[in-house]
């Protein structure tokens, strides 16, 4: 029987069973079909409209407000750099050409901080936006924008000034796809007018995604109830100061201002006993509450920096170098967008000359440099939040002086779809009540524990709660010339607090730690949650004065490495963090450097960008040893330690070594850890693992190797050949039998997805929007950071987002490269035409100087001052 016949069989075959149905359910399945092909042919006339959203690049426009035209030149990806006479033209034409390329993300960031989710996306996002309107974002930066100096609310109002020019400019299909499938979906939406506060409140997600340590916090405390004090303290090694130097070697803080090289008293704070069955509930509904908040940036422990300067002694440049590589989460489009923002004639009246990297919705340059100076950021990872178990009694709660009165306010949440939903936000002294919140959403009974009849709960105090005009940090540093202009703008950097690397064209090189860090009372180390009954776990009214932050400035040796390592020696006298990064990859790019420096060794741009793609495994020199003593059975089975004796260490997308050493990594810590740990404990494998494993390696009967699900005892040996063996046979069904076919690359790919649409379950949306499939080197913690979570997968869950080499002696000379591309429109060329590059570790010319703009230049835009009119 032909294939047409069987076909018309199979159709006749379907046409009398449809016709033998219910005549309620014929109807139901035809209407459903019938909508089935509308959203097919209304998605399939989106992506025929996708290029009607591209931005214009040639020819003009008109742009109201301006005092004289502006020039928009773009190169061959697309990055613009943009030519003004005045700083309100050139933030106004910024906000412009940001709503041209990003608007859909800038709209869907400003409902996140808003806590406005819902009414794009429905219920679904209910949870995240009643835990953000809890905290009360939006409210902050509303209060924040009458903090903010003149000239930053000038450049705040004239950036929102340009973004509502292009939204009058165009109708809601032009500015984005995304808004067609929308429609599709019923929701009838026109955007708002863009607001100051919609950029200060993108501030509080940046702080918010670098907080610190308030997961840990949580998981110390379920720790200690699960395997007690001293084997959850086994889980956080102290940091290891002799064999990885923090940023600053020493200094201490001598009356009152911090001393670079000065020396002070050691100081260590334990791990605090447990916590109640009640308490360890309302903890744990936090953890879950907290988790369901949209990381805009990412989370997880892949979340962090590269960034080092070197002075011209030790370049081939005859100028400072400075390197950096912020890891952030992994999404479409890319964090960062490329920009160049330039005075014409650069004078008092018209400062600004600044090319880098910023955040679609923020005006001005979030790293970059300028003409006189350039700086890189990592985080710096204080503990500026911390979570307080509340005893609540109605509407009033518990302190050292007896109960209070709780602050109550009511929120309305409007849903897509849906009915409004009514939130009760409760707050203490210490700032907003979080547990319950859920339960609200979910209209069901307080689920917590107990204590005489009252409800525990717990509130979070947290810096960035408090109003602070961060954002005149951003504009004086666009406009800094030199060290002590630097160090002033810095000092406005509240939250998130950053490790700050500078070098400057007249050859300083140097360090800043900015941030509102709380000095806390002697009850409270930050490391678990505190009680907010108890006047010692407060915090004091006070924070760590910025003078006595660390900095350095033409250190001796010539560099400064800064990678989330700890910022100073244990002799420094304010409670930063016990919860640094262990300082595998600062302490990887300082021996990189020493060794190439060695005997009068000088380094060069390419060095430092070498230096970057570093994928060196950290703990491979400690653990494969171990695990090439293991005795397998000859053939089959030991097939894979063969692999590892030829392997070097290196995580390359192609190498073998670097899969089957990651994917018994993972088998390893599941062996281990998943039989005593519940599943929000699990391990990520990241580097606080690697201590923790390389500590227990030398342990072999230490109760962790032991299954407490099997009647024998097992010890490191068998957990090691397990995972041996493990890994064997997934590495034969993910990849081949044949290790001389396995690739780490197959395993750990980078899908980079929306964080709205992409997520929709709907296979053509995401089609739309998403993109993926390659194959990348690198791992956790190695300096090449491709962040994975051994608890999820090998999939890329962090990355560096960008990358970047700024040479001093000539700018027209220094490297870039981002994630993906400016343009967050899918049917753009833009869109990720940098991502190929990026993932085979190359970079892209950055000019600078106007002549070299001008060569690179294949678009160029004209947004026309418009005169007025007459009356």
């Amino acid at each position: 029987m032909s294939n047409a016949t069987s076909s018309q069989g199979r159709v006749r075959g379907w046409a009398r069973s449809f016709a033998s149905q219910p005549r309620a359910v014929r109807v139901t399945t035809y209407l459903a079909a019938v909508l089935a092909v509308v959203l097919v042919a209304g998605l399939l006339a989106a992506t025929a409209l996708e290029r009607r959203a591209l931005p214009q690049l040639d020819g003009s426009r008109e742009l109201p407000g301006l005092g004289a035209d502006v020039e928009v030149l773009r190169d061959e990806h697309g990055v613009p750099q943009i030519y003004g006479d005045s700083l309100d033209d050139l933030m106004r034409a910024q906000g412009y050409v940001h709503a041209q390329e990003r608007f859909f993300e800038m709209d869907v960031r400003r409902h996140a901080t808003a806590g406005r989710l819902a009414e794009l996306f429905g219920e679904k996002a209910v949870e995240s936006d009643a835990m953000v309107r809890t905290m009360g974002w939006r409210r902050v930066a509303e209060r924040e924008l009458a903090m903010v100096a003149p000239a930053a609310r000038e450049a705040l109002e004239a950036y929102a000034a340009g973004v509502n020019a292009f939204l009058e400019q165009h109708s809601t299909s032009e500015i984005a796809v995304e808004y067609t499938v929308l429609r599709l979906g019923g929701l009838g939406y026109s955007p708002e007018e863009w607001t100051p506060v919609d950029s200060l409140a993108w501030l509080k997600a940046m702080a918010w995604d670098l907080r610190g340590n308030m997961g840990e916090e949580i998981a110390r405390a379920l720790a200690v109830a699960e395997v007690g004090v001293e084997r959850a303290r086994q889980l956080w090694p102290a940091y290891p100061f002799e064999e990885h130097a923090p940023i600053v070697g020493e200094g201490a803080v001598i009356d009152g201002v911090f001393e670079p090289g000065a020396s002070g008293p050691d100081s260590r704070n334990p791990m605090r006993p447990g916590y109640t069955a009640g308490e360890r509930a309302v903890l744990r509904e936090v953890g879950a509450s907290v988790r369901a908040l949209p990381a805009l940036l990412g989370r997880g422990d892949g979340i962090g920096s590269n960034s080092w300067v070197v002075d011209p002694r030790h370049t081939t440049t005859g100028g400072a170098l400075l390197a950096n590589d912020p890891h952030l989460g992994v999404t479409m489009p890319g964090v960062w967008m490329q920009v160049g923002l330039h005075c014409r004639t650069v004078s008092e009246d018209c400062p600004l000359d600044v090319s880098g990297f910023s955040f679609s919705g923020v005006p001005g340059v979030m790293i970059g440099h300028n003409g006189d100076i350039a700086w890189g950021f990592t985080n710096l990872g204080p503990d500026v939040s911390d979570l307080y178990l509340e005893q609540i009694d109605g509407g009033r709660w518990l302190d050292d002086r007896g109960w209070r009165p709780l602050e109550v306010r009511r929120e309305t949440i409007e849903v897509a779809g849906g009915d409004d939903v009514e939130i009760v936000v409760r707050s203490t002294d210490q700032g907003p009540v979080l547990s319950g919140v859920s339960d609200q959403i979910a209209s069901v009974g307080l689920a917590r524990g107990e204590r005489d009849g009252r409800e525990y709960a717990v509130s979070l105090a947290w810096t960035a709660l408090d109003p602070a005009p961060t954002a005149d940090a951003i504009l004086a540093l666009n406009l800094a010339t030199d060290w002590d202009s630097f160090r002033a703008a810095a000092a406005a950097f509240s939250v998130p607090a950053q490790n700050l690397v500078y070098a400057d064209t007249r050859g300083h090189v140097g360090y800043q730690a900015p941030g509102r860090v709380p000095v806390r009372k002697s009850g409270n180390d930050g490391t678990m949650p505190g009680r907010g009954w108890r006047a010692e776990d407060e915090w004091t009214p006070t924070s760590v004065p910025f003078d006595a932050l660390p900095f350095a400035l033409d250190p001796d040796e010539g560099f400064v490495v800064t990678a989330n390592q700890a910022v100073v020696g244990p002799g420094y006298p304010y409670h930063l963090t016990d919860d640094w990064d262990r300082g595998y990859r600062s302490q990887r790019i300082r021996d990189r450097l020493t060794d190439r420096l060695a005997d009068g060794g000088r380094v060069s741009a390419d060095d430092l960008l070498d230096i970057q793609l570093d994928r060196h495994h950290p703990l491979a020199a400690v653990l494969t040893p171990y695990l090439l003593d293991v005795g397998l059975p000859a053939g089959y089975a030991s097939d894979g330690q063969r692999v590892l004796e030829e392997w070097d260490h290196s995580q390359g997308a192609d190498s073998a070594g670097a899969a089957y050493f990651n994917v018994v990594w993972r088998n390893l810590l599941e062996l281990t850890f998943h039989d005593e740990l519940s599943e929000e404990l699990w391990p990520d494998g990241g580097q606080r693992w690697y201590a923790v494993v390389e500590d227990l390696l030398t342990r072999p009967d230490d109760p962790w190797w032991d299954d407490v699900r099997t009647e024998e005892r097992e010890t490191r040996d068998d957990v090691l050949e397990a995972a041996l063996i493990e890994a064997r046979d997934d590495l034969t069904r993910l990849s081949d039998r044949d290790p001389g076919s396995w690739r780490w690359g197959q395993l750990h790919r980078l899908e980079l997805r929306s964080p709205s649409l992409g997520e929709s379950g709907i296979g053509l949306v995401e089609r739309l929007v998403n993109r993926g499939g390659w194959q990348v080197g690198g791992g956790s913690s190695t300096v090449d950071a491709t962040a994975w979570d051994a608890a999820e997968g090998f999939e890329v869950s962090a990355a560096p987002s960008m990358r970047m080499v700024v040479s001093l002696a000539d700018l027209d000379d220094s490297r870039w490269i981002s994630l993906t591309g400016v343009s967050g429109h899918p049917a753009s060329e833009h869109y990720t035409d940098q991502t190929d590059l990026w993932a085979r570790g190359e970079t892209i010319p950055w000019p600078f100087g106007r002549d070299e703009v001008e060569a690179a230049a294949e678009h160029r835009l004209v947004l026309e001052a418009v005169e007025d009119d007459e009356d």
